[in-house]
C-alpha cells in the first residue's frame, strides 16, 4: 500500500512518472492506523511532530514500524526540548526504537520492532566521525561544516528553496544550533563510551542532492595517516556500502556528492593537519537515499532477514 493525504487517488507512477511500467499501486488517503491493520511493516514518511501522535497506537497492534521522522531518534526525552522545542508525548517508546543506521546498530537492527531513521545531516556526520570517537580521538568537541543541497529542505517550495535564489549561492542557515547536532552527539557517545560532544554549521548550496560534511577534530598527539587507515577499515573495512575515497592522483581526491548521488554508498575520506594536530574527517551520501530511504530499507532488510543489500546494490548516477 501507498498513501497519501496530497496525492490519493493518483497513480504512484503520476507523481514519480520514473516508475512508470514498475507499478500500479495507487496512493490512498487510509488513516497509518488504518494501513497497518492491513501489513506487516509500515514506513512512516510525515513530517517532525506528526509520526508520535500515531506510533503508541499503532506499536500496540504489533506491527513493525519504520519511522523516517525525527520523532524516535533520540533515546534521552530530555533532549526533545533542547534540539525541537517540545516535550516528548511518549518517552516510554524512545528506548524501544533503534536507531535505523546498519554499520552501528546491525545486532539491535536483527531484534527490534521499530526503527527511527537517521537524519541526512546527522548521518554523513556520524559515519565519518564515528571511527575517531571509537578508537578514543575526539577528545573535545568536534566541528561540523556541512553543505547541503535543496531536496534536504523537503518538496515543498519556498522562498529560500526557489531555485532563483538558490543558484549562484551558498547561504549559511544554521550557523549553530542545528537540531542534527543532538543525534550526533548521542551516537558519538554511543561509539566512544564517554560523553562526546558536537556542533555544526550547514550551509544551503546550489545542488539539488547530495550532502558533503567536513568535520574537524582536535588531537592531542601526532596522528599518521597509517593510524587512521587502520582506525576506519577496523570499523567499516567490511560494509557493503562504506567506500573509502582517497586517490591522490585522480580527478576526485575526497568524497563528492556527485559520486553518490542515486545510491546508498557513503563515501569517506581523512585528512591530517599537522600544523595544529587536527583530524579531518569527510563525508558524503546522497540525502535522499543513504540519507533516509536506503538506510530504511537496509535497516528492513536485516530486520527480516533479508540479504542486506537486496534493492539497493546499484551504481551511482554518472553525471557529467
Amino acid at each position: 500500500m501507498a498513501t497519501s493525504q496530497q496525492h490519493s487517488g493518483d497513480y504512484v507512477f503520476r507523481v514519480n512518472p520514473n516508475l512508470k511500467g514498475f507499478t500500479d499501486l495507487v496512493f490512498t488517503n487510509d488513516a497509518p492506523e488504518e494501513v497497518a491493520s492491513k501489513v506487516d511493516i509500515l514506513f512512516m514518511a510525515v513530517p517532525h511532530g506528526s509520526s508520535v501522535e500515531h506510533v503508541p497506537k499503532i506499536a500496540e497492534m504489533g506491527v513493525k514500524i519504520i519511522d523516517m521522522s525525527a520523532d524516535f531518534r533520540l533515546k534521552n526525552p530530555a533532549d526533545y526540548p533542547t534540539w525541537y522545542g517540545w516535550q516528548h508525548p511518549a518517552p516510554d517508546l524512545l528506548s524501544k526504537f533503534v536507531y535505523g543506521m546498519p554499520e552501528l546498530h546491525r545486532e539491535e537492527l536483527k531484534s527490534t520492532h521499530f526503527v527511527s531513521v537517521p537524519g541526512c545531516i546527522a548521518s554523513s556526520s556520524i559515519y565519518s566521525l564515528a571511527p575517531l570517537a571509537k578508537a578514543g580521538l575526539i577528545n573535545g568537541v568536534a566541528i561540523v561544516d556541512a553543505k547541503i543541497g535543496s531536496s534536504g529542505s523537503g518538496n515543498k517550495p519556498s522562498i529560500s528553496t526557489h531555485f532563483s535564489e538558490r543558484y549562484n549561492s551558498v547561504r549559511i542557515y544554521s550557523p549553530s544550533g542545528h537540531r542534527h547536532i543532538g543525534e550526533i552527539e548521542q551516537e558519538l557517545s554511543i561509539v566512544s563510551g564517554i560523553k562526546t560532544t558536537a556542533t555544526m554549521s550547514a550551509h544551503s548550496i546550489n545542488m539539488v542532492r547530495g550532502i558533503l560534511t567536513t568535520s574537524s577534530v582536535f588531537v592531542d598527539h601526532d596522528v599518521g595517516m597509517a593510524e587512521l587507515w587502520k582506525v576506519y577499515r577496523s570499523m567499516y573495512g567490511k560494509e557493503p556500502f562504506v567506500r573509502f575515497m582517497m586517490d591522490p592522483s585522480g580527478l576526485y581526491k575526497y568524497p563528492d556528492p556527485k559520486l553518490v548521488m542515486g545510491s546508498n554508498f557513503v563515501d569517506l575520506g581523512f585528512a591530517i593537519d599537522q600544523h595544529v594536530k587536527r583530524v579531518v574527517a569527510i563525508g558524503s551520501i546522497d540525502n535522499l537515499i543513504k540519507g533516509a530511504a536506503g538506510n530504511a530499507i537496509q535497516s528492513m532488510n536485516i530486520m527480516e532477514g533479508f540479504e542486506e543489500r537486496e534493492g539497493l546494490m546499484m551504481s551511482p548516477m554518472r553525471l557529467v
